[in-house]
């Protein structure tokens, strides 16, 4: 029995002692100097208890900054998943090249977000305006990249044009899981395409909508690569998320142990909102 029990231990105890050194161990560390004034070189450092968790409520870059990453997740998560499942309900209807369609739509999903955002970027700056330009369409004839007001909708696009890969996927997965039987017998009684949609479709894929949610809106919170390719968090501190705050104050402005305070906190409301979203969409599962 030992000898058959062994290789399981040789397979999960490295990835275990891989996942505590390099993700637990350092969240443990992070919340250790949340509570210190560290300035993330040096070994001086004093406690302070909770003056960095209170200051960051009182921090108006902190705000502005979790007021765009809330807006931008809310907006990114609900156009992914309109789109993600039109396009996957495209592609699982019969038609021709079915398959090599379903590739081309997955490609943005393997490729680097950040190699992403720095075309987008040329392409925001170089090439759109002088298509805009030539075709008289001023919306396009300036880079709204370098404006404050529109610069979240050129990093709105380019995340959801990469998301909405991998939803896709999941989407069709969750379709060809419906026997074609409820369809057919749904044909027999009259019942039309919108009908069939939300009376057989939707309720059946009701788990991968809630799994696609809550990737969707945790992935959008998290948005980092994109802000960094696109604008670095301009103009100003127009696009700054959390994650770039974060990373931009702890690493380049000295303020480690006061970031890692907003990381703690950033860590709670992410968690919180996931687990939210699962119980309320759950329940709707449950009522479809």
């Amino acid at each position: 029995m030992n000898k058959r029990i062994a290789p399981y231990y040789w397979m999960t105890v490295p990835a275990v002692v891989l996942f505590f050194v390099f993700m637990t161990l350092p969240a443990l560390q992070g919340i250790y100097y949340s509570f210190t004034n560290y300035n993330g070189f040096g070994k001086e450092y004093d406690f302070v208890g909770f003056k960095n968790y209170f200051n960051l409520f009182q921090d108006d870059n902190v705000g502005n900054a979790y007021w765009f990453t809330f807006k931008f997740a809310i907006v990114v998560t609900i156009l992914t998943n309109i789109l993600s499942l039109l396009i996957a309900l495209g592609l699982n209807a019969k038609i021709k090249f079915r398959n090599f369609f379903r590739g081309i739509y997955f490609l943005p999903n393997i490729l680097s977000v950040l190699i992403v955002g720095y075309i987008f970027n040329y392409l925001f700056s170089n090439v759109f305006p002088i298509w805009g330009q030539n075709l008289g369409i001023n919306a396009l004839s300036t880079n709204i990249l370098g404006s404050e007001s529109l610069a979240w909708i050129g990093i709105v696009i380019v995340a959801v044009w990469q998301s909405v890969a991998l939803n896709t996927i999941l989407y069709l997965a969750g379709l060809q899981t419906i026997p074609t039987t409820l369809y057919e017998a749904s044909n027999l009684d009259g019942a039309g395409k919108w009908r069939e949609f939300w009376s057989i479709t939707f309720p059946l894929i009701a788990p991968f909508f809630t799994i696609n949610m809550v990737l969707a809106m945790k992935n959008s919170l998290m948005v980092f690569d994109q802000i960094v390719a696109l604008t670095n968090g301009g103009p100003g501190r127009a696009t700054q998320s959390i994650s770039h705050l974060i990373y931009t104050g702890g690493f380049e402005g000295g303020e480690y142990a006061y970031q890692s305070a907003n990381s703690v906190i950033y860590f709670i409301v992410i968690a919180v909102i996931s687990i939210l979203q699962i119980r309320f969409l759950q329940r709707r599962e449950m009522d479809l």
